[in-house]
């Protein structure tokens, strides 16, 4: 969707940024397609790594929440964006080489993509989580954090099927800002349960979404998830604008 001065920022609204196709390598030898968006003409003020929902639900680096961070937190934040495809996963972007992991292989995906915005040296990495995403973040982004190369960590709709108390239990310490945004009316996991599990990690900070569902469907509850992310990442850059001006 093309915009035009003071456009109101629609759903299917992408706005300005310079997009870069991009390849990461895992230490298990697979590549991994994806895409860089960053300011254009600028530098990038903070930085996400987007992490798609189940890959075996149709989840992939377009999924919306994730495609519409890469479309507007760039020219709205200053925000850098990475979304790549998991392994096996397909998406226009192309293919990632593997099979699906279950969340175990996949460690070695996000290792990639934190490897990459290091390499870029872009500021103040940030994880950003969606469903299947906070999975594989809770079971492999501590030595991440522990390595100073992440400066905080989002999770949106954690459902908590395939991380284990014990490894919640490793983030009880945690040094960095880690969010959870729960939606009121979550389909896996509601903010009652989600209060209950994340008792054993009291440094992650669990926040109530009223209205929400698991699939963030809605303008509002994008808008809120995008608000959150920004203003974590870049303080003071939310509410962001709901019109863009050339």
């Amino acid at each position: 969707m093309s915009t035009t001065p003071d456009t109101e920022i629609r759903s299917g609204t992408e706005l300005p940024a310079d997009r870069t196709d991009i390849e990461l390598v895992t230490d298990d030898h697979l590549t991994l397609v994806g895409e860089l968006a960053e300011p254009h003409g600028r530098p990038a003020r903070g930085t996400i790594v987007t992490l798609h929902p189940l890959p075996t639900a149709h989840g992939f680096m377009d999924s919306h929440v994730l495609k519409k961070a890469a479309a507007r937190l760039p020219e709205l934040a200053d925000i850098a964006v990475l979304r790549f495809n998991f392994r096996s996963v397909t998406s226009p972007r192309g293919t990632s080489e593997g099979t699906f992991g279950d969340g175990v292989s996949e460690g070695f995906d996000l290792r990639a993509a934190v490897a990459e915005v290091t390499a870029r040296a872009l500021p103040t990495p940030w994880l950003v989580g969606w469903s299947f995403g906070t999975e594989v973040i809770l079971k492999h982004a501590r030595e991440h954090v522990d390595a100073s190369t992440v400066a905080g960590v989002v999770l949106l709709s954690p459902p908590l099927h395939r991380t284990t108390d014990e490894e919640l239990a490793r983030w009880a310490d945690v040094s960095v800002p880690v969010v959870a945004l729960v939606p009121e009316h979550d389909d896996f996991l509601r903010p009652e349960e989600a209060a209950v599990r994340f008792a054993v990690a009291p440094n992650v900070r669990v926040v109530p979404v009223p209205g929400a569902k698991h699939l963030w469907v809605g303008e509002r509850y994008v808008r809120i998830v995008l608000d959150t992310v920004a203003d974590l990442v870049v303080p003071g850059s939310a509410p962001l604008p709901t019109h863009w001006t050339a």
